[in-house]
């Protein structure tokens, strides 16, 4: 586990040890009960497995863990401006929460959008939380081209943490970010790769392929 990702919980962390601590000390042991519940949930949200997922430079590797909740042709708007594949994967709060470069990339762009207020934002797995949640928009740029990866807040997630920035080189698995609480990232592929898991599929950022570049000898 990254100290890291730990440090990002770290007022979350704050809050439950001094709930405990009250709890003790007026021998209200439900309160410390919370506490160890509230310790373990945190621990267990926070946590930040080492991946090694495929280094072929073809394969486009998951961003996020979560489940594959679908994969559409459509304009990719923000930066590339081209028809894209999207994959959405949505994560619960169950799930690991750093975000990983799908592919060995410069990050060539980065912009952060607030989201449409006034309104409470929507369930992280209704499709128009793209264009309403708070989100945050990253471009990649590799050997194979560029990907676009979108990383969107949702019904209880209010933050989402960059660790890189525009110029900086990531391999491929590198951790970039990560979103609080449940959530959604989209991973904008083109046309032209081979798609490689489905709708109800559960990936781990880092680790499974969830797209494919056309082999060479193919063009």
């Amino acid at each position: 586990m990254r100290f890291q990702t730990l440090w990002e919980g770290r007022w979350i962390f704050a809050v439950v040890f001094l709930l405990g601590g009250v709890g003790f000390v007026s021998r209200q042991w439900w309160l410390c009960g919370i506490s160890v519940l509230g310790t373990l949930f945190c621990l267990n949200f926070f946590r930040d497995p080492e991946r090694h997922g495929s280094q072929d430079p073809l394969d486009i590797l998951s961003a996020a863990d979560g489940v594959v909740t679908e994969i559409v042709e459509i304009e990719e708007s923000e930066f590339l401006k081209v028809p894209m594949r999207r994959i959405g994967v949505f994560l619960s709060v169950l799930d690991v929460h750093t975000n990983r470069a799908p592919i060995d990339a410069k990050v060539t762009y980065l912009n952060h959008f607030p989201g449409t207020y006034p309104g409470p934002y929507l369930d992280a797995r209704n499709k128009e939380c793209s264009s309403k949640n708070e989100a945050q928009t990253w471009a990649f740029e590799g050997s194979q081209g560029s990907l676009v990866v979108r990383q969107i807040t949702g019904a209880i997630a209010r933050r989402i943490v960059p660790w890189k920035k525009v110029g900086e080189s990531v391999a491929k698995g590198d951790r970039f970010g990560m979103i609080r609480f449940g959530s959604r990232t989209e991973v904008f592929v083109p046309l032209s790769c081979e798609i490689t898991v489905k709708p109800g599929d559960k990936v781990k950022g880092g680790l499974h392929v969830i797209a494919r570049y056309p082999s060479p000898s193919a063009n």
